[in-house]
């Protein structure tokens, strides 16, 4: 499945074109509509895989790209919320047990420290619930969707998500270490870094989109639209 995953977008006759797009969205992504085009895209590329449609989605109809990713965004800052939640608690009661002589460094360290452990579980957690979260809205095109833990719960424990998150992972993971090694080159490293963070990120959500297919039952469709084959295993 890895493989297939990063033959994804190159299937397409306009794969050059799409990874220009996606990559100079995620260059200025930090102005977040970028960040919000490129988030609808992945929910394309989500609603189309559990479907088994193997055509990768283009960046076109705009509007609805936008309305897509604006609810992807809201999805994933609701799951990050709880950790940032956590941080700004744990500083908060280190304040309070330090005392304005700066008194308790045993117990500010105490707390400090599990205050960051259980932010970095939480973290973890919404990691891994959030594509999870987001194929779930590709399937029902509703916001509240995406915090839907009766749909949520069989997958996240399936033994079919879980592979398939961590090959997405890796794959997302190999991509930062590359961009890693081009960022020793000044600028035009980084910018092609973030091209292969765009089609790394991509290829995982391909892998996401058939492990949610799969472990959901939706039904394949094939080129016409009509229920087709076997979905390829995950």
């Amino acid at each position: 499945m890895i493989t297939e995953s990063l033959g994804y977008l190159r299937t397409s006759d306009d794969w050059v074109k799409t990874v220009l797009i996606g990559g100079f969205l995620t260059l200025f992504g930090v102005l977040v509509v970028p960040a919000v085009l490129v988030a609808g895209y992945l929910v394309r590329v989500l609603r189309a895989t559990m479907h088994g449609d193997e055509t990768p989605p283009q960046f076109n109809d705009w509007g609805a790209l936008a309305g897509d990713g604006a609810r992807a965004f809201a999805i994933g800052v609701v799951y990050g919320l709880a950790p940032a939640v956590l941080v700004a608690l744990t500083a908060a009661i280190a304040a309070v047990v330090a005392g304005p002589g700066g008194r308790s460094g045993l117990l500010v360290g105490l707390v400090t420290f599990g205050g960051g452990l259980l932010a970095l579980v939480v973290s973890l957690a919404a990691v891994y619930v959030l594509p999870a979260a987001l194929a779930n809205y590709a399937e029902h095109d509703s916001l509240r969707a995406g915090f839907a833990v009766n749909d949520l719960r069989p997958v996240l424990t399936s033994g079919t998500y879980a592979t398939a998150w961590a090959m997405g992972f890796a794959i997302v993971l190999g991509a930062s270490i590359v961009t890693g090694v081009l960022s020793v080159i000044p600028l035009i490293g980084t910018i092609v870094g973030v091209f292969v963070t765009f089609y790394a990120v991509t290829s995982a959500y391909y892998i996401v989109g058939h492990a949610w297919g799969d472990a959901r039952g939706v039904e394949l469709h094939d080129e016409e639209g009509e229920t087709g084959a076997e979905r390829p295993a995950v």
